[in-house]
């Protein structure tokens, strides 16, 4: 007899859910969540979670914060929409361009607002291209990302990610997309190669990659400086330090994917810094507004702005904008995130944290199912494998990742399943009994996946 609740069945027949295993959802239903506060979040049944993902790695500062709600409330009060074509501009918009200006490391000279990391990045590739064509290099189009890269899935974001299941159906990726060496020195470096050799072969990869391609016709490279959706990847030691020297020997402009990254996660108020990167542009969505509003934003530098002011005199008119760029209940909600997070140190706190977590997360290292443990601040992963000793990894139809995503859904906490890896990234506003709770619960569903999979026979001899 089905489970699914007389409000899942309703979705269900009206709902095209995203990202999802439509077949699987159809038989199992979904689960409905039906209220947030702080760090919880609760389902049509009453039961509660802690939201080990913030949601989908975004609500920096939790549920139902009331001053973001009434500055929401205000606003659409003031100005319900305005937008940012030809000559219209308002408030909200300009001031939260200078304060991003102010706080984002490096020198940039503009901001142009979207909605998402996924148009924040299919804006990157189209400035790229306009970029490039303004200058008078009309062959410098292609753009390299790396095998299991997330970058959003619009039509050239999605062609940028390096993940087969964002292609699968869609004939993606389309003529000009390339992909380089994933970094994860765990599955993918040679036996007994340290992470600078490790990151030295890739930086070569890489090089060799632009030379067969030809240089004059590559015109930059995306980079997530942790990988997220490929299951919290952390670069290895030098890895962008060699990275960045090839961008530059080649002309190659560097986009930083900071959507995941940005605004406290890493232990610093960005990831560039964290890793010491030096970016030609940038993207930000996701925290920027802690999820309660859609909003991303594009960090230009001066010379690709002026080289695209310049060829307008001959081009007329930039076509490439939203309805909603700039919202103006969108930058408002972003500028009063941006105040909370220098007024209440939300960045110091969470990298105080962070280290905690980190703590917690290494402790797992020594888990039988454990094979790597991995992450920085307040974003980490276990990968779980068959054999602990030699790494090897479960066979993916034994979905023991899915199994234990389930178990923590079990014990009230909601995390994210990578194949095999299990990711957490809580709000950073978490206290630090809350995260001695997440790593209860964690270690709790590890320990019944554990069992299972010896009930199964799932491990390796």
């Amino acid at each position: 007899m089905s489970t699914i609740s007389p409000t899942g069945a309703r979705d269900l027949a009206a709902v095209f859910h995203p990202m999802t295993q439509i077949s699987t959802l159809n038989e199992q239903g979904p689960m409905m969540i039906v209220r947030g506060e702080g760090i919880h979040v609760w389902d049509e049944e009453g039961k509660q979670y802690i939201d080990g993902l913030a949601g989908l790695w975004c609500t920096s500062l939790g549920y139902a914060n009331e001053e973001i709600a009434a500055v929401a409330y205000e606003q659409i009060k003031t100005l319900s929409y305005g937008h940012l074509f030809l000559d219209k501009s308002h408030d909200t918009a300009m001031r939260l361009a200078e304060k991003l200006k102010e706080m984002v490391p490096c020198d940039f000279s503009k901001v142009f607002f979207g909605l998402s990391g996924s148009d924040a990045n299919d804006t990157q590739i189209k400035l790229v291209r306009y970029y490039n064509n303004a200058i008078g290099r009309p062959r410098k189009k292609k753009i390299i990302a790396r095998q299991k890269a997330y970058h959003g899935i619009t039509f050239a974001a999605a062609s940028a990610t390096g993940l087969q299941p964002f292609h699968q159906g869609f004939d993606l990726p389309v003529a000009g997309f390339l992909h380089t060496d994933c970094p994860h020195h765990y599955r993918f470096a040679e036996p007994g190669e340290s992470e600078e050799a490790f990151a030295s072969r890739l930086a070569d990869s890489l090089e060799a990659l632009i030379l067969r391609e030809d240089p004059d016709t590559v015109a930059a490279f995306i980079a997530e400086p942790i990988m997220g959706a490929g299951g919290v990847l952390v670069p290895p030691a030098t890895y962008f330090e060699k990275v960045q020297q090839v961008l530059r020997k080649y002309d190659v402009l560097f986009i930083a994917d900071e959507v995941i990254t940005g605004f406290g996660r890493t232990g610093q108020a960005f990831a560039t810094q964290t890793f010491d990167l030096a970016p030609d542009t940038m993207s930000l969505a996701k925290s920027l507004t802690s999820a309660y509003m859609p909003l991303s934003a594009v960090m230009i530098p001066e010379f690709m702005y002026q080289a695209i002011a310049e060829i307008s005199k001959e081009w007329g008119i930039f076509g490439h904008g939203f309805t909603y760029t700039g919202h103006p209940v969108s930058t408002a909600v972003g500028l009063k995130v941006l105040e909370i997070y220098e007024r209440d140190n939300v960045f110091d706190n969470a990298a105080r944290l962070g280290e905690q977590f980190q703590a917690h997360m290494a402790r797992f290292a020594d888990h039988p199912l454990v094979g790597e443990v991995r992450g920085r601040g307040l974003i980490g992963a276990c990968e779980l494998v068959a054999n602990k000793a030699t790494g090897q990894a479960f066979d993916p139809a034994s979905a023991v990742g899915k199994y234990a995503l389930a178990r923590m859904k079990a014990n009230g906490l909601i995390c994210r399943a990578i194949g095999d890896s299990l990711a957490l990234c809580p709000p950073l506003i978490t206290s630090q009994d809350e995260l001695g709770e997440i790593f209860t619960r964690y270690g709790k569903s590890l320990d019944e996946t554990l069992e299972w999979v010896r009930r199964e026979g799932l491990l390796a001899a």
